[in-house]
């Protein structure tokens, strides 16, 4: 296995966190009408997000699976949370490019109707990644 093998789940924390902060930025943009700086925080966004799922499937297949070993009530928490975020992480693929899809096109109307989903779903699945790498990693790492 190579040795960076161990690193990657801290990167992937920082891609999910600068993809996240991007968005936000983003639609802070928009809201100013700032097209060409919120142009350039979603496509970093997607970057960073695509640079994320590289890493992550890098690590899964040199590592596998890494098991949960919290226990107690916030077992099922962390599940509930593992489930709906990949659920939404393949969800919000097409999404994605549906959305820039329409923006290169300049179809404004039709991107502004699908960001209003995409935008919230993208957000969610970043947190949420951020949010299973804490407690897979630092509140209930494997002994």
């Amino acid at each position: 296995m190579p040795e960076y093998i161990p690193f990657l789940p801290h990167l992937n924390a920082v891609l999910n966190t600068t993809s996240a902060l991007l968005l936000l930025a983003g639609f802070k943009f928009i809201r100013a009408g700032r097209v060409h700086a919120h142009r350039n925080c979603q496509i970093s966004a997607l970057v960073s997000s695509t640079l994320f799922l590289a890493s992550y499937l890098t690590y899964h297949y040199f590592h596998g699976a890494t098991p949960f070993p919290g226990q107690g009530i916030v077992r099922p928490i962390y599940f509930a949370i593992l489930l709906t975020h990949t659920i939404l992480a393949v969800v919000i693929v097409p999404l994605i490019f549906i959305t820039l899809y329409r923006a290169l096109r300049l179809d404004f109307v039709r991107h502004k109707r699908i960001a209003r989903w995409t935008l919230p779903l993208w957000l969610y699945v970043s947190v949420t990644g951020v949010i299973v790498y804490l407690m897979l990693y630092h509140l209930y790492p494997s002994p």
